[in-house]
């Protein structure tokens, strides 16, 4: 079973959703379940139908948490000795060479990811570019769109 890197938030994060999906939704839908169940024929009961679907929907991502959790390797880069190196979890600002625009990004685990924060994957190709730079280090980033250039002008461990 391979490790999964995690970082201190992305656990506590998983640890408040899987305690919503047990405490609070898991509880609503086999109440849903039980109050469809009681009008009836359930060949032709929609209701019933669609709270199962939402039951399932539930013990997946239920079981898809826990599997993460037996495979998580948290990292705490706060407690890491502080280098000018890309690694997991470090927030890095890069300079695109070719429009000279500024972008900071978190390298993080999959469930963490959210482009509108500008937490990465650590499996994308930009991830995948600086991880094991360095500050002032040049780097080739191939995307679907081209390669585009950059330069990693400041890592944090944060």
């Amino acid at each position: 079973m391979e490790k999964e890197p995690i970082t201190v938030n992305g656990i506590e994060k998983l640890k408040k959703e899987l305690d919503e999906l047990k405490n609070i939704k898991r509880p609503k839908i086999v109440e849903a379940i039980a109050e469809a169940r009681a009008h009836g024929d359930l060949k032709e009961n929609a209701e019933y139908h669609a709270a199962k679907d939402e039951q399932a929907k539930i013990e997946s991502r239920v079981n898809e948490i826990n599997n993460l959790y037996a495979r998580a390797n948290i990292i705490d880069v706060t407690k890491l000795e502080k280098k000018d190196t890309v690694i997991f979890g470090s927030t890095v600002s890069l300079l695109d060479l070719q429009n000279k625009q500024k972008k900071t990004y978190k390298i993080v685990g999959k469930d963490e990811a959210d482009l509108k924060k500008n937490f990465i994957y650590f499996r994308s190709p930009i991830s995948k570019a600086i991880i094991g730079k360095n500050k002032k280090d040049l780097v080739v980033v191939t995307t679907p769109s081209g390669e585009r250039n950059f330069e990693i002008i400041e890592v944090k461990y944060i």
